[in-house]
Parts: structure tokens; C-alpha cells; sequence
């Protein structure tokens, strides 16, 4: 298969997860075994066993996790292989390995022993055809032999396709491609495609309800599944959380006698946000959410001051940045990885991840916020937006993600209301349509505003919303999408297409 056939064929198999409405389901909801996935790799040769990996498991914050951690061991020098999901705007995404920035003598970039910095880039068109045509194959040869009872699922084919990728399955020389995995767990934990691998350190982010339809209505049944990535004698780097959480990943981390790091020490004291350097005047909204902050490391391989200064904005991102420190940390002591506190502070500041607290000039910003805690998170940085500027939200979502309580929290900071605030009476909401199987219908978005007597427009389609957006929006106002990952990466997308120029 070309690229274009293995995209075909991918996304014949339908979404990722099928619509939570019976009704509308196109075919049951299938019942996932980590057998499954482990006799996928098994004809593959079980590349997941030939490189060493971390995994991350978590509500929110596992993406953002896992993008720092893999640029701090990028900086260090490691070739490092990044597994996310879901993508923005193309599949590739979700498969990148750092290459080396090629000097002029170098003609293949995937050269094993080239010199040369390193860099995240996505998998390469015709890397990602050539393995999901090797396994396609194998999972046909499965099915007919009995060996499968079904074909594998979307993600379970995209996370052999990465550690296909990762290994060097289509390598020459049959030699890994990377030296080190940080995996993103895609759903859960305990029965996650991902959960194949023996990590050398697993990390939980915080847990939140979401996804109750496949992992429990509780945040105690979501966290025993979060807690399926933890192994019997392994390593644990999490932060304290909600109590209930906190419950269970005692007990299971108990049972199994996991030495548990808190990341707790890696927070930046209670003054935070103050420049490490003193020096800067902060001159925008997104400066006072910017985090930078200087920590006193007191490690025995190398301690001292350590700066932080992340693109990631957001005061939420410090746990995750905490998390990711404290992970790199135990590499280097634990494991033998050569990460310095240099490369500690130059990965935090390269660290690329979109669409997460992502301004885009003039006046768009974007959040993947999907579910109630991730509101919350996003209502916090908008407090940070001045008073007197003007304000739109774009917005929709997933009909099986909480609508009205995610509607009850944001829908409020942009109500023009006659009884609202007098500095809000000019802002707007516009509500629009996402291309998935799973969106929720504008009727229902405009429901959820009707419920609180906030006014709200439709828009027919995403870029007529884009347009709407931009055409009530002052020219000192800011554009605040959110509500969804598939949101965003189509937004994304549209504003970042070239202007096309008319002959």
C-alpha cells in the first residue's frame, strides 16, 4: 500500500471509538485484550521489547508529559521516540522519533552514527505506508490462522505501526531506530494497546472523570484502570490528587510493591511565576501565565539551580513539567541516562506541543480542553485575559463528553446577557459543528446555552464559524476556541492555511 491506500484502509475501520449512542453505532462495542495486541507483535517480532520505554497514563496532562519528558531526552542526545494520541491535524503526529538536524555531509537522516542535534519530527509518508502494509499483513495471516478472532482495531494497528517504527522493523540492518519510548497511553491503562511494554518508569498525570462509558462512572474505578500501566516491583512518578485517587493508587501500588516518587519537590515554590532572571517585565496576558521559575535540584548526581522556562503556559502545566523533571531525574540516577540539568532546561524550553494554551496571531487562542477539569483548567488562564477585552468563544464537543456541566463552567466568562457584567455585554459565543462521527449536534450545543440563558450563534460549518468569529471580533479582542481535540486540529489547520492569492 501507498500513503494514501494505508490512510484509506485506516480509516475504513471506523472511529477510533464508536459513537456512545447505540442507536447510531455502526457495529458492537468490541471488548479489548492485551493478548490481542501482544500476539499482533508477537508475528511482528514484538518490537515493543527492543527498545526501552516510559509510559504515561492519565486524564489530563499525559500529552503534555510526555512531549517534555521526550524533549529533555531529546536535548540529552537520545534518539528519542514520542507516542501520542489523538493528532491534530494529520496521523503522522502521533508517531515521531529525533532525528538529527543533518550537516551538509550527511545524506540520510536515519543514518545510524549521524551527528548532529536532534529534532521530533513525525513519521515520514512512506515510512508509516511500508510498516502498515507489513502490519496489515500480519494481521491478515492472524485472522485466517485463528490466532485473532478479529482484526485489529485503529489504534491497535497505529501502535504497531510506532513500535514497528521504533524497532527498525524495515531497517537494513535490522537495528532499532530509537534509543529510548515516551509512550502516551491512549485510553485507560489497563487494557490499552501501549500496555505491552515493561516500562522502566510508569507515570500517572491527574485523574479526572472522563470516558465513563469505557473506564467507570468514578474517579476510583477510572483510577484502577490508570493504575493497570503500574508493574509488581516497578517504579511509580505521580503527584498527589484527588483523594479518591489518591486511595486507589495507594493500594494497588502497594500490592505490588511500587517504589513511588513524588514529583512534589519539582513544583515551583509558592512565589512562582517571578523570571528566574528577575530581569523582564511581563507586557501581555500570556506573560503572567508563562511558566518561569528557578528550582534548587538537591540531587546527589548533580544538584543546584535549574531554570524552567516552558512554552507550555498555564499554571497547570507545572505539574506536568514536575512530572516530566522528576521522570528525567530518575533516569539519570536509576537507569544510567546521561541527563544533565542543562539538558533538564533546554528539552522544558524546546518542548513543542500545539493546541494546548496555543496563541495564534492576531487574536486566536486554542485549548484542547474536553472534559470538566480541563474547563476548569482553561477558566483559570482566561481570569488571567484583561477585564476590558473584548472576548468570543468558539466551541463544541463531543456528545459523549459533559456537556452541560463543561457549558456551566466556560459559557458564563462570555455572556452578553442584558444582567451580565457590563464589561461582557459585547462578547459572543459561537457554536459549530465538528466532522466526527461522535460531535455533538449544534441543536444540542445551542441547547446547553439556552439552559443558562447565555446567547449563543450557530455556524453551518467550522470554517464559516472561523469566519464568523473573526468578523464580530474586534481588533482588540481575543478568539478562545475550545471543547475538543478534533475542534482544534481542524481550526488549527484553517488558520494556519496560506492566504491563497487570486490571479
Amino acid at each position: 500500500m501507498n500513503y494514501a491506500e494505508a490512510l484509506a484502509h485506516l480509516h475504513a475501520l471506523g472511529p477510533e471509538l464508536p459513537p456512545s449512542d447505540p442507536a447510531t453505532a455502526s457495529a458492537p462495542r468490541r471488548k479489548f485484550e492485551l493478548a490481542h495486541m501482544r500476539t499482533l507483535c508477537g508475528a511482528l517480532g514484538n518490537p515493543h521489547q527492543h527498545v526501552p520505554s516510559v509510559l504515561i497514563a492519565g486524564t489530563n496532562g499525559k500529552g503534555s508529559t510526555a512531549a517534555t519528558l521526550a524533549s529533555i531526552l531529546t536535548s540529552a542526545g537520545y534518539r528519542t521516540g514520542l507516542y501520542t494520541s489523538p493528532h491534530l491535524t494529520r496521523v503522522n503526529e502521533r508517531i515521531q522519533l529525533a532525528h538529527p538536524v543533518l550537516p551538509s555531509e550527511y545524506g540520510n537522516a536515519t543514518a545510524h552514527g549521524t551527528d548532529g542535534a536532534l529534532t521530533l519530527t513525525p513519521i515520514a509518508d512512506e515510512d508509516f505506508a511500508g510498516l502498515y502494509t507489513v502490519v496489515e499483513e500480519a494481521a491478515q495471516r492472524l485472522v485466517a490462522s485463528g490466532a485473532l478472532p478479529h482484526p485489529p482495531s485503529f489504534f491497535e494497528r497505529l501502535t504497531a505501526v510506532a513500535f514497528c517504527y521504533y524497532a527498525g522493523v524495515d531497517d537494513l540492518d535490522n537495528q532499532p531506530r530509537a534509543d529510548i519510548l515516551v509512550l502516551e497511553v491512549g485510553l485507560g491503562g489497563r487494557l490499552d494497546a501501549t500496555n505491552i511494554v515493561e516500562p522502566l518508569v510508569s507515570v500517572l498525570t491527574d485523574i479526572a472523570l472522563d470516558h465513563q462509558d469505557y473506564l467507570g462512572d468514578t474517579i476510583s474505578a477510572i483510577a484502577r484502570e490508570k493504575c493497570g500501566i503500574l508493574r509488581q516491583n516497578g517504579t511509580l512518578v505521580t503527584l498527589s490528587q484527588h483523594p479518591e485517587a489518591n486511595q486507589v493508587i495507594g493500594e494497588i501500588a502497594g500490592e505490588l510493591n511500587v517504589r513511588g516518587i513524588n514529583a512534589a519537590p519539582y513544583l515551583p515554590p509558592a512565589t512562582r511565576n517571578t523570571p528566574y532572571d528577575e530581569a523582564p517585565q511581563r507586557q501581555s496576558w500570556r506573560d503572567a501565565l508563562r511558566n518561569r521559575y528557578t528550582l534548587n535540584i538537591e540531587d546527589e548526581a548533580e544538584p543546584g539551580l535549574l531554570e524552567v522556562d516552558s512554552p507550555l503556559i498555564g499554571s497547570h502545566q507545572q505539574r506536568n513539567l514536575a512530572l516530566a523533571l522528576a521522570t528525567a531525574i530518575e533516569l539519570r540516577n536509576q537507569h544510567g541516562y546521561n541527563i544533565t540539568n542543562t539538558a533538564i532546561s533546554q528539552g522544558i524550553r524546546n518542548t513543542a506541543w500545539p493546541g494546548r494554551l496555543e496563541f495564534l496571531a492576531p487574536n486566536l487562542l486554542l485549548d484542547v480542553a474536553h472534559n470538566p477539569a480541563g474547563a476548569w483548567t482553561l477558566r483559570a488562564a482566561i481570569s488571567a485575559l484583561p477585564e476590558a477585552q473584548p472576548r468570543t468563544l468558539l466551541f463544541s464537543c463531543l456528545r459523549d463528553k459533559d456537556l452541560a456541566e463543561m457549558s456551566r463552567i466556560l459559557f458564563p466568562l462570555f455572556d452578553s446577557s442584558p444582567d451580565s457584567a457590563p464589561l461582557r455585554r459585547h462578547d459572543h459565543i459561537v457554536l459549530a459543528p465538528i466532522p466526527n462521527p461522535r460531535a455533538a449536534s449544534v441543536d444540542a450545543l445551542l441547547a446547553a446555552a439556552h439552559a443558562l440563558s447565555i446567547p449563543a450563534h450557530a455556524a453551518p460549518h467550522l470554517e464559516g464559524a472561523l469566519a464568523q468569529a473573526r468578523a464580530i471580533t474586534p481588533p482588540d479582542g481575543i478568539i478562545v476556541a475550545t471543547g475538543s481535540v478534533y475542534l482544534i486540529g481542524e481550526l488549527r489547520e484553517l488558520a494556519l492555511r496560506p492566504t491563497e492569492v487570486l490571479a
